[in-house]
């Protein structure tokens, strides 16, 4: 049986006896995206990642499409790499379809997590007129985006990553999200891409203790400004904080302002006096 840490590709970095901050990439990434804003916090915490299996350098053996046919699946992931290296009060940093992953962890063990920050969260992509809530598309939206996708990945792929990241007078991190994606199995995201955007964790957020920092990006096609708000009301005791950062990967596009903002949050809970 392949140990979690070689099926996940978990790398384990900065102060070895510091606070765990461990971070959880989006869809169609890997762990690497999260290079930027690692060094802000390098001298002061032990920073775990990983790669969500179906991405980067994880196992490709280790698929279940039953396990990962929810977030549950890859929840339990989550959770079995704190198990084994034993990460106590931890700093769980998730960036888009991993904050919900995130709230499904927070939700089943509690003691696990100190703090969570949620990066550019949403609990459901598509619009629900009989709750008055605003997710940012239709069914037809959505329909139609996985119907793409199935089609014809790579050219999904290639028409997506840029408006994903945003910042189009910077075409090269649109460059580098679109070969995150392409790196991707196509079969995997076929199946991630449906857990991702057919997913309704509304739910579980009135249940998190966990105290949380959500993190809102400006013009984010994927998680709208309503979305946010939304996260932050049904989150006892979370804070709230719109970034100036365009588009949906602040952590990509906006390093400095994402891991200041993310610093501030985290000095302000746990060195209180200062």
């Amino acid at each position: 049986m392949v140990s979690t840490i070689v099926r996940n590709h978990v790398t384990v970095t900065g102060a070895s006896d510091g606070p765990v901050m461990l971070f959880a990439h989006g869809f169609g990434c890997d762990q690497n995206m999260w290079r930027r804003v690692l060094p802000a916090f390098a001298e002061e915490y032990r920073l775990v990642l990983f790669d969500h299996v179906g991405a980067g350098q994880s196992d490709p053996a280790a698929y279940e499409r039953g396990k990962y046919a929810s977030l549950d699946g890859y929840a339990a992931d989550l959770l079995e790499i704190c198990e084994e290296l034993d990460l106590r009060d931890v700093i769980l940093v998730a960036h888009s379809v991993s904050a919900m992953m995130a709230v499904v962890a927070a939700v089943e063990q509690p003691a696990r997590f100190s703090r969570l920050v949620l990066v550019a969260p949403s609990p459901r992509y598509i619009d629900d007129e009989a709750d008055d809530y605003t997710g940012g598309f239709s069914h037809e939206d959505i329909d139609g985006l996985l119907e793409s996708l199935d089609s014809n990945y790579f050219g999904w792929a290639n028409a997506m990553a840029p408006m994903v990241m945003g910042n189009p007078d910077s075409p090269d991190l649109a460059d580098e999200l679109t070969g995150s994606f392409c790196q991707t199995d196509p079969d995997i995201a076929h199946d991630f891409a449906r857990v991702t955007f057919l997913s309704d964790s509304r739910d579980l957020l009135p249940r998190v203790t966990t105290p949380a920092l959500v993190l809102q990006c400006s013009e984010d096609m994927l998680a709208p400004t309503e979305v946010g708000t939304y996260v932050h009301q049904q989150l006892a005791g979370s804070v709230l904080v719109q970034l100036e950062a365009t588009g949906h990967c602040p952590h990509v596009s906006a390093p400095q302002e994402t891991a200041e903002a993310i610093s501030a949050y985290l000095s302000a809970a746990l060195h209180p006096t200062r």
